[in-house]
């Protein structure tokens, strides 16, 4: 709108033909010449609507006014069951289409959009080779059920992959962060703690947000062990353990015990039998205390800080689960807050993210964006990536 305005005031003051004007402002003589026109009949130059005064093929407005009728007299049907039934009604009038009536419908407020899930992402396959004692152990609940007092019981299960030792089976009220927390704290004293931890992606083990990182996650990166899930709906990839679940719940839960108590007894009694007393076929009918091995990392007391490499940039995550970056606060996560965590610029606008040894996002300095990992070859592609001298 300004340089229309520029160009009409440009117009009266003559210092140009039309021709050299229109050329100036890059468009054609006529439209120059309706500009004038409207500007000097006092109708203004705003930009006018291109819609048609009149449609030929429009429907006509008695049969909108007949389909939104039947829609509110029927408010849960759908442009396709509407249809049917105004045709067996008034079978001489042609009906619109069905997408037409959905249009209709959407165009008078009568359909509710459904609420867009987000779905978070996801890190990929777990790859991890399982090639010995505590390289990944295995942690799930058990799915729940009631005893006989009528009180639900979620059985937590922890599993060494390599030697199928299982280090423990405990029968909770609640499938909640602290006590899942007590109970690994208890097995990392006894047994040393792992590599990696091979989780679904369920509370409390995965979160919603960053990198699908929980409270629970956090706690063991700083302890030096990496989280790693499964792909959704896909229980295979931690078949081992799922398949211990089976064996646990025919043996201990079919009935189940009159009470919790009672029931974590029996989980008691059969893991000790698993564990030294039943012939495990998956490694050779051995037993598998007779290849687990407690692992040479004990649990750390207290717990460790976060260490990261001279050339990163570490930050502080607040409270509210964001960084100061450049005078601007950037969101990161809500479950990091406390924590520190370090960038590394990776391509020019784009700054690796990470918490401990793990990347999880990268961020996008122009937007002032993290986003998920898996978007890094997509974010740097055609970007200039960084050479080692200059990082240095």
């Amino acid at each position: 709108m300004d340089q229309r305005r520029a160009f009409l005031w440009e117009c009266e003051q003559q210092w140009w033909s039309m021709t050299e004007l229109c050329a100036r402002y890059g468009i054609s003589r006529k439209t120059g010449y309706q500009w004038l026109g409207r500007h000097r009949r006092g109708e203004g130059v705003e930009e006018r609507s291109r819609r048609p005064d009149h449609c030929p093929h429009a429907i006509p407005t008695a049969i909108v006014e007949r389909i939104l009728a039947y829609r509110r007299a029927h408010r849960r049907w759908g442009p396709k069951k509407l249809r049917r039934e105004l045709q067996r009604r008034d079978p001489t009038t042609i009906w619109p289409a069905r997408s037409t009536i959905s249009l209709l419908l959407k165009r008078h407020g009568l359909v509710t959009a459904p609420r867009r899930r987000v779905r978070p992402g996801h890190p990929g396959r777990p790859l991890t080779p399982i090639d010995a004692a505590n390289a990944v152990w295995s942690i799930d609940f058990k799915g729940h059920f009631r005893t006989g007092d009528g009180h639900a019981c979620h059985p937590l299960t922890v599993t060494d992959g390599f030697s199928r030792f299982l280090l423990a089976c405990d029968a909770f009220a609640h499938p909640t962060t602290g006590a899942t927390r007590r109970t690994l704290e208890r097995v990392f004293r006894e047994y040393g703690m792992p590599a990696v931890l091979r989780s679904d992606n369920g509370a409390p083990f995965a979160g919603t947000g960053l990198a699908r990182l929980s409270r629970l996650a956090v706690w063991w990166i700083r302890l030096g062990i990496r989280p790693e899930l499964i792909e959704p709906a896909s229980p295979q990839q931690n078949g081992r353990h799922e398949r211990m679940h089976r064996t646990l719940k025919a043996e201990t839960a079919q009935p189940p015990a009159s009470s919790r108590a009672s029931q974590a007894r029996r989980f008691d009694r059969f893991r000790a039998r698993y564990n030294c007393a039943r012939p495990h076929e998956g490694i050779g009918l051995a037993y598998p205390s007779a290849l687990y091995q407690p692992s040479s990392r004990p649990f750390p007391s207290p717990l460790p800080d976060v260490v990261y490499p001279a050339g990163w940039t570490p930050r502080h995550v607040y409270g509210c689960g964001e960084i100061d970056w450049r005078g601007q606060r950037v969101w990161v996560s809500g479950v990091l807050a406390g924590e520190t965590i370090a960038l590394d610029e990776c391509a020019d606008g784009y700054w690796s993210v990470y918490f401990g040894p793990v990347l999880i996002g990268v961020f996008d300095e122009r937007r002032r964006r993290i986003r998920p990992k898996p978007l890094l070859a997509k974010l740097t592609e055609g970007a200039r990536v960084l050479t080692h001298a200059r990082a240095e």
